[in-house]
């Protein structure tokens, strides 16, 4: 593992996948009075920040379909913390929307030209894509899951569509700001002195990082 990039490894990952599971329960926690409202595209971007950090770190698939397992994991985690069935809504619903994410990520990415995606503004456009296909394919979470979409009260529009400039205007942001925090984070590794290329550095910090999250998810449900 030591002749392996930290970032590139599954303890990388775990990292990530922590931070992001955290975010997602502590997210759903504060928007809670506009759950069936704007939170979903909130949450679309931010998944979106997390996934391109991803990406750029270790370039593999299989490390994005492991990240999507260690965020729904951690869904579930929430989920029994909150009493909730697993087939709930509020939970099978999102993790669905983790995997869409994923593949509308990896679809746009795929068919957009390298040359842009190294530019500011190409991974502008690879967010905005991104999260339109994602609010798009959202609706079809009745045919996974069962649990149809929400829609707009007193209609039966989904809110992932009525709210997608929500979601495509914030992934303007965050993918480009996921793709330079994983730039900054790979050229920190490359320092001859850089204290994250240790063994004693990968062996901990995602352990430690993942438990502390869950503590604190665990804190933040016994106040709430």
């Amino acid at each position: 593992m030591s002749e392996k990039r930290i970032s590139s490894s599954f303890m990388g990952i775990l990292m990530i996948g922590a931070v992001w599971g955290f975010a997602e329960a502590a997210l759903g926690a504060v928007l809670r009075a506009c759950a069936s409202f704007v939170s979903g595209s909130i949450m679309t971007a931010a998944a979106l920040f997390f996934i391109s950090t991803a990406w750029v770190m270790s370039r593999r698939i299989l490390n994005l379909v492991w990240l999507v397992l260690i965020v729904s994991l951690i869904k579930m985690f929430d989920a029994r913390l909150l009493s909730l069935p697993i087939r709930h809504g509020a939970v099978a619903n999102p993790i669905f929307a983790f995997w869409t994410e994923i593949l509308a990520f990896l679809v746009i990415l795929g068919v957009a030209k390298t040359a842009l995606a190294e530019r500011r503004a190409g991974q502008a456009v690879v967010g905005g894509l991104s999260a339109l296909v994602a609010v798009n394919l959202f609706p079809l979470v009745k045919y996974a899951t069962g649990i149809p979409a929400c829609v707009v009260p007193g209609t039966g529009y989904p809110l992932s569509l009525y709210y997608a400039p929500v979601a495509i205007g914030l992934s303007l942001l965050t993918v480009p700001l996921g793709f330079w925090v994983a730039e900054k984070v790979l050229a920190a590794e490359q320092r001859p002195d850089a204290f994250i290329r240790t063994k004693a550095f990968a062996r901990l910090i995602s352990p430690a990082t993942l438990a502390t999250c869950l503590l604190i998810l665990v804190l933040l449900r016994l106040v709430t």
